[in-house]
């Protein structure tokens, strides 16, 4: 049963993601049981694990929607990813294998690679892969545990600034610094390169805010039912 419902909260999680769940669309559990084709429980637990990560909030009358986050909170939770990831790319400059250099550098190509072919969705996760390579290479499971579970809340929004003109050019060459720093053994440089490359400020939060408001002008009057079935097959 957790299986079952660790890949439903996977596939609602991945469509809140990538936009086609919008803030303030209605999950019903009754119409997910159904285009699932579960039982209400497994859907119950794999809500239940999307609200402890503040994906999807409770409310009276309307029951589980997608989460509304306000841009001051938004910020405030990039600044702690930032220092998240400092600390898991400090830590990895100093405890990383040659195989765990490796499979960042395995990341950091596959990122180059979306680059060329200009497909963001393919940088999106190769971009993750990047990421999870260094919390890893940290050996700190408990600060891995909790980077990846703000990283997961974070993820609609990391993929929307990916939107913004030139994003992703500009986030593979932040990648590269950070690389370069962690082949050199600087740790501090690592860590700034990634506080730089995390934190959302100046024009990034600008940018961030205006699709945000685009998100919610998207979402008046509308709420969506969601059609995920494939996604758990």
């Amino acid at each position: 049963m957790t299986r079952l419902s660790d890949r439903l909260r996977e596939a609602v999680e991945e469509e809140i993601a990538t936009g086609q769940l919008l803030p303030g669309s209605r999950l019903d559990e009754v119409e997910l049981a159904r285009r699932f084709n579960v039982s209400r429980t497994p859907i119950r637990e794999a809500l239940n694990l999307l609200l402890g990560e503040g994906l999807i909030e409770m409310r009276p009358r309307r029951g589980a929607v997608v989460a509304r986050v306000s841009p001051e909170r938004l910020i405030e939770m990039f600044e702690v990813m930032a220092e998240l990831e400092a600390m898991c790319v400090q830590l990895a400059t100093r405890r990383m294998s040659d195989d765990e250099l490796a499979a960042i550098d395995s990341a950091h190509a596959a990122c180059r690679g979306a680059v060329a072919s200009r497909d963001a969705d393919a940088y999106f996760y190769a971009n993750e892969r990047f990421h999870y390579a260094i919390y890893a290479a940290s050996h700190n499971t408990f600060l891995a545990e909790e980077a990846a579970a703000l990283q997961r809340k974070l993820r609609p929004y990391r993929r929307l600034q990916l939107r913004v003109r030139n994003r992703i050019q500009r986030s593979f060459e932040e990648h590269q610094a950070i690389v370069d720093a962690l082949r050199k053994g600087d740790a501090e440089k690592a860590a700034l390169s990634v506080r730089n490359h995390v934190i959302v400020q100046g024009e990034r939060f600008a940018d961030l805010v205006s699709s945000l408001s685009r998100l919610d002008a998207e979402a008046v009057g509308a709420e969506p039912e969601v059609g995920l079935a494939s996604a758990v097959s």
